[in-house]
């Protein structure tokens, strides 16, 4: 067999996983091996078009549904946001980032969509969970782990208005609010919903057919369970197919709330290899294609979110790699992590396309053995 099986066999047996699915694409030439369970133990096998949970894979697919919008002319990159989200008219920004949430001062400009493609709204988790203002947050930002722990989109801005910033817009990288914000933003411009955008927009003209935000009866039977790491040092099961999938959330996140396969998930980073064309129809512009996977942190930033970059860049909804500090980080790399165990990136000078989507929740943003050494194995065949 290939060293992708081996590598993904391997995890199986140990059982740091129930089931994986890894894809390596090199132009035409496509591997994908399916190893394990849908479902732990005694449950049917893995197969190629398994659905999962993909978390933090669906920001970049965020992204790109916002610059769709940015190209129709709904929006602009250097529009302030309140435009559309007037909830957010009059964010309060704390003195110094350990400061108590009421030693706050007004912001120094608006926030604008820009600063929510990159991440830099003010609002997010940063790589100290201490610090009162994200504290603070935590209580609004949910888990998109849990899609129903979230009210609806407007009591969510509502709330999330209340809590100050951390860093002036603009200033400074933090993690995954600004993508969440990106989904309601997307819903509010094309006077949608975000589910029906993205399915409209990406997943219907890119024949995503598993892609989306719940997963309907007939396709449950391919849908995997979902396991977290217990006290014990064994996996338990968190999220069944009826579960919570099995209807449309209140608050659809964009940071993290949708479902895919490895070649739905391959489809969409091979509209990025090709600069925005698919199918012989274009859905973005070369131009956008280059923003989102390019590197528009400043070293500094970078360095405020190492316990999530590790030491890389971010463009827009996802990493992109500047410094070859492993063997798997080639600069211009571009993609991202899901915090249930999925992984999907591009490397611009080899064109190589990698998914790895596994079915075991992460305890921590730095990448499990398991990612590394896919990573590894796919960088160097």
């Amino acid at each position: 067999m290939s060293a992708l099986y081996d590598t993904l066999r391997r995890h199986v047996d140990d059982r740091s996983v129930p089931g994986a699915v890894g894809l390596v694409a090199r132009g035409d030439d496509v591997e994908v091996v399916a190893v394990g369970s849908l479902g732990g133990e005694g449950t049917a096998p893995m197969t190629r078009d398994a659905i999962f949970r993909i978390a933090s894979l669906s920001k970049p697919i965020t992204a790109a549904a916002v610059l769709m919008l940015v190209e129709d002319g709904r929006i602009g990159l250097d529009s302030p946001v309140e435009e559309w989200l007037p909830e957010l008219s009059k964010p309060v920004v704390v003195r110094t980032p350990s400061s108590p949430v009421d030693d706050v001062v007004p912001v120094a400009r608006p926030i604008t969509v820009e600063d929510l493609l990159s991440s830099r709204t003010g609002w997010g988790y940063a790589s100290d969970f201490s610090l009162p203002a994200v504290q603070a947050l935590s209580e609004v930002q949910k888990d998109s782990r849990e899609p129903h722990t979230y009210p609806e989109p407007d009591v969510w801005l509502r709330q999330l208005a209340q809590v100050p910033l951390l860093h002036q817009p603009g200033e400074s990288w933090l993690y995954h609010t600004s993508s969440d914000l990106q989904g309601v933003l997307i819903a509010r411009a094309s006077g949608g919903t975000l589910p029906d955008f993205l399915a409209e927009r990406i997943f219907e003209p890119l024949g995503m057919r598993d892609t989306a935000f719940e997963v309907p009866e007939p396709k449950r039977d391919r849908f995997t369970t979902y396991f977290r790491t217990g006290p014990t040092g064994a996996l338990e099961p968190r999220d069944i197919p009826d579960g919570d999938w099995s209807r449309l959330p209140f608050f659809p996140s964009g940071g993290g709330g949708l479902v895919s396969t490895a070649d739905d998930l391959l489809a969409f980073v091979r509209l990025l290899r090709s600069s925005g064309e698919a199918n012989g129809h274009r859905l973005l512009s070369a131009t956008s294609v280059s923003r989102m996977t390019s590197n528009h942190l400043t070293a500094r930033q970078r360095e405020l979110g190492m316990l999530f970059l590790q030491d890389q860049g971010w463009g827009y909804g996802g990493q992109v790699d500047v410094t070859p500090s492993d063997p798997w980080n080639v600069p211009g790399r571009y993609g991202w992590v899901g915090g249930t165990g999925t992984t999907a990136y591009l490397v611009p000078p080899t064109g190589t396309i990698t998914v790895l989507l596994t079915q075991v929740g992460v305890e921590s943003p730095a990448p499990v053995r398991l990612l590394q050494e896919f990573w590894r194995c796919t960088a160097h065949h």
